[in-house]
């Protein structure tokens, strides 16, 4: 068998908060066996990278799945960076799913097969206000689901003002009561805390028995990141910014972190993520990929929560509109749980025709903070 195309296939989603894009590959091979990998990153310029690397891969033998990795990440003298790195985790992905494919088996099957039956995930408690924070989360506790996360704070700069910080804790207060004590809360911060705040709050918010304290500030800068550990109680989680075992490296060995979030399609694809969860099965700490994007990052992930040991709880795959996007079963959530693909590769397919029906949308909006100034920008909530 060998590849015949690699193709970037841009395209976006409307939801109830928006316009959303999305970066698919497709590769095609001799013997008419189709692999999708997803390559969201946010630029479009992703799309030009995965066609210049897809030139390199034609005529290829697409089970080499380390060889092309390794080629690829090697194709520069500088390496590294969101571009680069959702290109190869867009087509890595792919590959595995024509693997998959080939043999008749998911990919959870050739990583070592299944250790758990079903995949425990987690709704969201966002809302503009304590009230609407609380009508989200009973919005899920009635599903069933057993574990929420929100970002509270509505601020956009780095030192939040002291109106944002009570609201913030408002809003966990309020849907702690409503949700009671059996349902575990996560706190996201999207990295948009300065220290002293993130120690301050993160104490305030303590007695509300929060799971973990996610990105609490921004994370170029493990010494603070290590000063904001030392000075809470809550778990602190990190790592969906951060790409390549070699970025690990860094960070596991400090012991700062309880839990890490690399994301399966900018991080390096399901090998490099499998290699970095074992790293942090070394340092005792708990892995849960981060996945915010489309559809195939969730059953992408899904492979990689059944057969990994250290595996805690699943970010997302809550979306109706996957389905739609998608051929063959896509995994639905049951009391709080999702279940493993159980078809060959990646146990799904994206849908040409929804593809071509959903073109790419523009997207470059400017962030803000208050005073007119250029904020850090954070994923909008798209469950």
């Amino acid at each position: 068998m060998i590849i015949t195309s690699v193709k970037a296939i841009p395209a976006s989603s409307s939801t109830a908060f928006g316009a959303r894009n999305y970066m698919f590959v497709k590769i095609e091979t001799d013997e008419g066996i189709v692999g999708w990998g997803e390559a969201t990153a946010g630029p479009l310029s992703v799309a030009a990278m995965v066609e210049e690397f897809g030139q390199q891969l034609i005529g290829k033998d697409p089970g080499r799945i380390e060889q092309h990795w390794q080629t690829l990440y090697h194709h520069f003298h500088v390496r590294g960076g969101v571009v680069q790195m959702s290109a190869i985790s867009g087509i890595e992905i792919a590959l595995w799913d024509i693997k998959g494919k080939a043999l008749g088996v998911p990919i959870y099957e050739m990583l070592g097969g299944k250790m758990r039956e079903r995949i425990w995930c987690y709704g969201r408690w966002d809302g503009a206000t304590p009230e609407a924070a609380v009508e989200r989360a009973l919005s899920f506790t009635s599903q069933g689901i057993t574990a929420l996360k929100g970002d509270p704070f509505d601020h956009r700069g780095l030192f939040i003002p002291i109106e944002a910080e009570r609201t913030a804790i408002a809003k966990l207060e309020a849907v702690r009561e409503a949700v009671g004590d059996d349902v575990e809360l996560l706190v996201e911060v999207h990295g948009r805390l300065a220290p002293s705040d993130a120690i301050r709050i993160g104490n305030a918010m303590e007695q509300y028995r929060p799971f973990m304290y996610e990105e609490p500030v921004p994370p170029q800068n493990l010494d603070a990141l290590q000063r904001v550990a030392e000075s809470v109680s809550i778990p602190i989680a990190t790592g969906e910014r951060l790409l390549t075992k070699w970025d690990y490296a860094n960070l596991l060995p400090r012991q700062i972190v309880a839990l890490i979030q690399p994301d399966i399609i900018q991080a390096g694809g399901i090998l490099e993520l499998k290699k970095i969860a074992a790293m942090a099965e070394a340092h005792y700490v708990g892995f849960q990929p981060h996945n915010p994007y489309g559809p195939i990052c969730t059953v992408a992930s899904l492979q990689l929560d059944a057969c990994t040991p250290n595996f805690m709880i699943q970010e997302g795959g809550l979306h109706p509109w996957f389905q739609d996007a998608c051929f063959g079963d896509f995994p639905v959530q049951k009391d709080g749980f999702l279940p493993l693909p159980e078809g060959p590769g990646l146990g799904v397919n994206m849908d040409e025709d929804w593809l071509k029906a959903n073109p790419w949308r523009d997207d470059a909006a400017v962030w803000r903070a208050g005073d007119g100034s250029v904020a850090s920008r954070q994923e909008t909530n798209w469950s």
